[in-house]
């Protein structure tokens, strides 16, 4: 392979065929198999979202009724994952802990080591279950507490913040819950989406892929952000401190948390609608500070260096005026993408080819072995 070749991060680089997600990064817009990403939000729940993403059309109401019933009917995980949980050590980090249970999942799955089309859709359907009630037990469990048992009544983002504190939240908190789920549902191929193709490229079981999706999306390139967001927000601690603290980012040359994206050129879409909801929650809950913040922020770095939110900028702060702990903010991203990675992986196993990309090599051209003893 020539050097003109070569494209460090393969940015640019068509990698797979795909008819789930599409991304118009110079007009800033985001379609789930062709539907505006505004519309989803505005209109749809998780739930259908997640049906229109595993199965390619948007359901009549008995399939949704279905699809709902079994993800309610799923979400208990095996008294073994429990225990597992129970075990780890206190040092572990939320996505540590939702990495390793997933792989334990799929020893206790009823389909075990069936492959099969079939198959791998409930395996599917129960990995969107399950990952809310991994997420609240574990948060619970190192906190002291019993899990909650899941309530099947509760839509998804009802369940989580269920789980979390045993009260059913506020409808308004629901459903500004349930559209962050909407909007991090999937992303094309993002790092823990093409990581999940690769490894079922390999021929390698859904709980797998899935596994090696949480492990790249842990880290602090992809899924991190919107916890380094709300970090930032807490080191400014007020609405009147903000220009001093951008302005001196900027002096120093360094990175306000939550802006920019390697393929947007514009405004995240997704950032435009959670702005809006971020808003409105605030006001429902009568803490309007930390949007607040983030509103001033978004204003100065656009006025200062025309620099725009991504969609992690304003989830922080949704998330923290929801009470919930920063370390799950990844962690909730995995509870929404876990149904763009299960469409991608299934996606993937119905028209494999092995994921085998090649290398440019920089070594030395020509080495010769040096015995042990001329060392």
């Amino acid at each position: 392979m020539a050097h003109e070749d070569f494209i460090k991060g393969l940015e640019g680089v068509l990698a797979a065929q795909s008819s789930i997600c599409f991304i118009d990064g110079a007009a800033g817009r985001l379609t789930y198999r062709g539907i505006d990403i505004q519309d989803l939000a505005e209109n749809s729940t998780f739930e259908e979202t997640a049906y229109f993403l595993l199965f390619g059309h948007l359901p009549k109401p008995s399939e949704l009724d279905a699809f709902v019933g079994q993800l309610q009917n799923e979400r208990e995980v095996p008294p073994e994952i429990y225990t597992l949980l129970r075990t780890l050590p206190s040092t572990a980090t939320p996505m540590e802990v939702l990495r390793t249970a997933t792989s334990a999942l799929s020893a206790y799955d009823p389909d075990g080591h069936d492959h099969s089309d079939a198959a791998n859709v409930r395996k599917a359907v129960r990995l969107i279950a399950q990952m809310t009630t991994l997420t609240t037990a574990y948060d619970r469990i190192r906190r002291g507490l019993e899990p909650i048992k899941p309530d099947p009544s509760l839509s998804m983002a009802e369940s989580f913040l269920y789980g979390l504190t045993g009260e059913k939240p506020h409808p308004s908190s629901a459903r500004v819950f349930d559209v962050c789920l909407i909007l991090h549902a999937d992303h094309e191929l993002n790092a823990s989406t093409f990581a999940a193709r690769v490894i079922a490229s390999t021929l390698s079981d859904v709980h797998a892929a899935v596994t090696g999706a949480i492990g790249a999306l842990a880290g602090s390139l992809h899924g991190g952000a919107n916890q380094r967001v709300l970090e930032m927000l807490l080191e400014i601690g007020e609405l009147d401190k903000v220009e001093a603290y951008v302005d001196n980012l900027f002096a120093n040359k360094k990175k306000i948390m939550g802006f920019g994206h390697r393929v947007y050129r514009t405004m995240d879409p997704r950032a435009t609608v959670l702005r809006k909801f971020a808003k409105q929650l605030g006001e429902d809950v009568g803490n309007t500070k930390w949007y607040e913040m983030a509103e001033r922020i978004e204003q100065l770095a656009f006025a200062r260096k025309k620099l725009y939110p991504n969609v992690d900028f304003f989830s922080a702060p949704v998330f923290y005026t929801l009470n919930i702990p920063v370390d799950l903010f990844t962690p909730i991203f995995a509870c929404s993408r876990i149904s763009g990675w299960v469409a991608h992986t299934i996606e993937q196993l119905r028209d494999n080819r092995l994921i085998r990309p090649l290398a440019l090599y920089t070594g030395a051209e020509k080495a010769e072995y040096i015995p042990m003893s001329d060392r």
